[in-house]
């Protein structure tokens, strides 16, 4: 599911069963005497040690799949060499005073902030209630551009900046569906420059406030679309039905509700907060928030991603045929 961030919203730190592996291989070594001794430590680094908790910390931000025995052991044990290196850094650093250094005190608060909040967060997106059942058979039905009607679109497009002032030209010539190469040619006469190139892009990967727009069009036929300070004319040149059933969408559908959900409840608090705290603004800062200021967003991570479907081999990604940006990846993207 190539769209989901693989990370939505601020990713709960759960133990994985990698890690819960790892504890029960090393609580089992060692004597009854020494047993508790033996799951808590799993090496000594000069007068410092490294336990299996933070060995198990490290696996649990790592994705394990179906892992067998022999691989969780060789997990751990890369985990461990990693921590042993990392605290014969740190113990140089010590030793130097590093963490003395107004830079190095500066990070380790900003740091401590961070994971503050995280845990915050964690918190509170842990009682958001997961979607049900009926909620994503009607997002399924609501959206068949994205599942039942599903296509891959083999897509052309020229952008050009709004200030020419050819958009109603460029609508004319997409009313009447026509080639690339003539709008092209069209825009040469009046010496208007121009990019543009072609993509393979599978419905999840068009932004959901155009798709629609996209869905609607047959073979050969054309939009011109509106973005910041460039329109740009896009045509279909060719698409394929790839449909997705309700079966294999749902685990996509399920994690992006969920992902959204979480995001409104961040968003929706930090919003509750800023208004019940007394904030104030000094100095240059004063001044600017005297300013019309864009709303807060919340983590670049919060922002959930649109569902994707699973796409056959042969029908992924593939690069533009133009080194500049496509207007599908630049202004024009959805949620990511």
């Amino acid at each position: 599911m190539n769209h989901f961030k693989r990370t939505p919203l601020v990713t709960l730190l759960q133990t994985t069963a990698l890690a819960l592996s790892l504890t029960v291989g090393l609580s089992a070594c060692g004597s009854q005497e020494d047993s508790t001794k033996a799951t808590q430590v799993a090496a000594k680094v000069g007068s410092s040690e490294i336990s299996v908790h933070q060995i198990n910390q490290v696996l649990s931000r790592t994705p394990v799949g179906n892992a067998s025995k022999d691989e969780v052991q060789a997990a751990s044990r890369q985990v461990l060499e990693r921590l042993i290196d990392q605290q014969l850094a740190v113990d140089q650093a010590t030793e130097s005073k590093l963490h003395r250094s107004p830079d190095v005190v500066a990070q380790l608060e900003a740091a401590r902030r961070e994971v503050l909040a995280r845990a915050f967060l964690q918190q509170l997106t842990a009682t958001v209630a997961k979607p049900t059942a009926d909620e994503v058979k009607q997002y399924y039905a609501a959206n068949p551009a994205l599942f039942a009607e599903r296509r891959v679109f083999n897509l052309q497009e020229i952008r050009v900046p709004k200030a020419t002032g050819v958009v109603g030209d460029l609508a004319k010539l997409a009313e009447q569906a026509r080639p690339i190469e003539e709008v092209a040619g069209f825009l040469r006469t009046r010496n208007i420059q121009f990019g543009g190139g072609s993509a393979t892009r599978t419905a999840e990967q068009i932004p959901l406030e155009l798709l629609p727009r996209v869905h609607a069009l047959k073979d050969g036929q054309s939009t011109v679309v509106q973005a910041g300070d460039s329109v740009t004319f896009l045509r279909i040149a060719s698409s394929q039905q790839v449909p997705v059933s309700e079966a294999v969408a749902t685990p996509g559908i399920t994690q992006f509700l969920g992902n959204r959900r979480n995001t409104e409840a961040v968003t929706n608090e930090i919003k509750r907060l800023r208004e019940a705290t007394t904030i104030t603004y000094l100095g240059d800062f004063d001044r600017a928030a005297a300013k019309p200021a864009a709303a807060p967003q919340g983590p670049s991570d919060a922002v959930a991603a649109p569902p994707s479907a699973v796409v056959p081999e042969g029908q992924g990604d593939k690069p533009a045929t133009s080194p500049e940006q496509s207007a599908i990846e630049r202004g024009l993207q959805g949620l990511k």
